[in-house]
């Protein structure tokens, strides 16, 4: 289980822990990279403007600025100065600005994936940190970028998940034409407002999601009743589309929407079965997404929060006259660990790398011994040498402490003998052909049985 740390919202794993960790990560790298997506990394801090340009968290941003200013410099630029620096809450707005300033460089449509530690000011708590580990994956076009990368990023994401070590999950995936034809459809003008509000139901419940539609953009009761309509809709297949035409709202965004939600669906259903639901109340706070949208619960843990999120955003950046569409979602990798840890979803078989403790028959025997683990290192076998010479009880406690699975003895004859002190198993070795199963040469992360 993870522990709490001394700093709160800044978590630290054990050596255990972030043995899952590196599995987590290690896993996204394989999938995304099996797919053709690039590995960037972008810097950890931007412009206050850069940040703030789109959406309204400055509240949660991290400023940045140095304890104590050379003489004569400027003292404290505001905290809302543009040009001041501050701490990214995110990847995808500093991607925005890394496509921008490297377009001429980039193969559009450029596939990329990023894994990084963000930083954001929000009240900690299970799930949220202000210090965590996200990974995007994002396509981005120049110009135009056609919607059949909305489907793949989808299929993409449902199979980097479905290879970690966690409980069942679900996509829930909506779209930002879709809601807002509909809308506009019923005479609600201000569908930002309209998304902001229906982005809030989950938290405070239809009724006072309804009196904030009447009280703060004027709908009527049948008009905050008809959007609380279509949030309720939610289907595991295609049948949402004849829902919401049950609903009698007409208008040509709202069909083009539907058009795209249901090319997602149904590529999942066939490809990525009981992984993906249309979820007509997805709405996603940040102003800058424009069509898919998507959030993802890990079924039975729905508490947590979205543990993935994302979609299409046609104008988050641009250079001039000059459009760099995209579609993504992030994985909020310290989000899923913590959960992983806390509730005993998944453990590293050993809470070390090393498979091999060499130990020392002497002192003198050092150098021998280093042999031993040279050889075994250069056929990928993690072994590490005992620093003095005790009793063979003893290195095989220490051994033990340790977690390792194996110690290696030679003889004062130069004879090799390895024990499994698991099961206490000793026999003759050859440290130039001795290899352990495929499960001890490596950590093993599994999932637990599911109970």
């Amino acid at each position: 289980m993870a522990r709490t740390a001394s700093l709160s919202g800044f978590p630290e794993w054990l050596p255990e822990e972030r043995l899952v960790e590196q599995h987590v990560l290690d896993s996204l790298r394989r999938t995304f990279e099996l797919h053709g997506f690039s590995s960037i990394e972008t810097r950890a801090v931007e412009t206050v403007g850069q940040l703030l340009r789109k959406g309204e968290i400055d509240k949660e941003v991290y400023g940045l600025s140095r304890l104590q200013d050379d003489e004569g410099e400027e003292a404290g630029k505001g905290k809302h100065d543009p040009h001041a620096l501050a701490l990214h809450f995110d990847l995808t707005v500093p991607f925005a600005r890394y496509v921008v300033e490297n377009a001429g460089y980039l193969a559009f449509p450029f596939r990329r994936y990023q894994i990084q530690k963000v930083w954001r000011g929000e009240r900690p708590q299970e799930g949220r940190a202000r210090e965590f580990t996200q990974a995007d994956i994002d396509v981005v076009g120049d110009g135009e970028l056609p919607f059949r990368y909305d489907v793949e990023i989808a299929l993409v994401i449902a199979e980097a998940l479905g290879a970690l070590p966690i409980p069942e999950f679900r996509l829930r995936i909506n779209n930002r034409k879709l809601a807002e034809g509909f809308y506009r459809g019923i005479g609600l003008t201000d569908t930002a407002g309209v998304l902001r509000s229906i982005d809030k139901l989950e938290k405070i419940g239809p009724d006072k999601v309804a009196g904030l539609l009447k009280s703060e953009l004027g709908a009527t009761d049948e008009q905050a009743q008809a959007a609380l309509n279509l949030a309720g809709i939610k289907t595991e297949d295609t049948s949402f589309v004849a829902q919401v035409r049950s609903l009698g709202v007409s208008n040509d965004l709202l069909e083009e929407g539907l058009n795209e939600l249901e090319q997602v669906i149904e590529a999942a259903v066939k490809r990525v079965p009981g992984k993906v639901v249309a979820d007509l109340s997805i709405a996603r706070g940040l102003d800058y997404y424009t069509g898919t949208v998507v959030e993802t619960v890990l079924v039975g843990h729905e508490q947590l929060g979205s543990i993935c999120s994302g979609g299409r955003y046609d104008a988050l950046a641009s250079k001039g006259n000059r459009k760099f569409p995209g579609v993504g979602l992030s994985i909020g990798v310290t989000r899923l660990v913590s959960r992983i840890l806390s509730q005993d979803l998944a453990k590293a078989s050993r809470s070390v790398p090393t498979a091999v403790f060499v130990a020392l028959t002497s002192d003198e025997s050092w150098g021998e011994a280093q042999d031993v683990a040279t050889e075994l290192r250069s056929r990928g076998i993690a072994a590490e040498v005992a620093a003095k010479a005790e009793k063979f009880g003893r290195q095989i406690k220490f051994a033990d402490r340790r977690g390792i699975p194996f110690v290696w003895f030679t003889d004062e004859d130069g004879k090799h003998q390895v024990k499994d002190i698991r099961s206490g198993e000793q026999v003759d070795a050859d440290p130039a052909t001795w290899t352990p199963s495929d499960e001890d040469i490596r950590v093993q992360v599994a999932a637990a049985p599911a109970s």
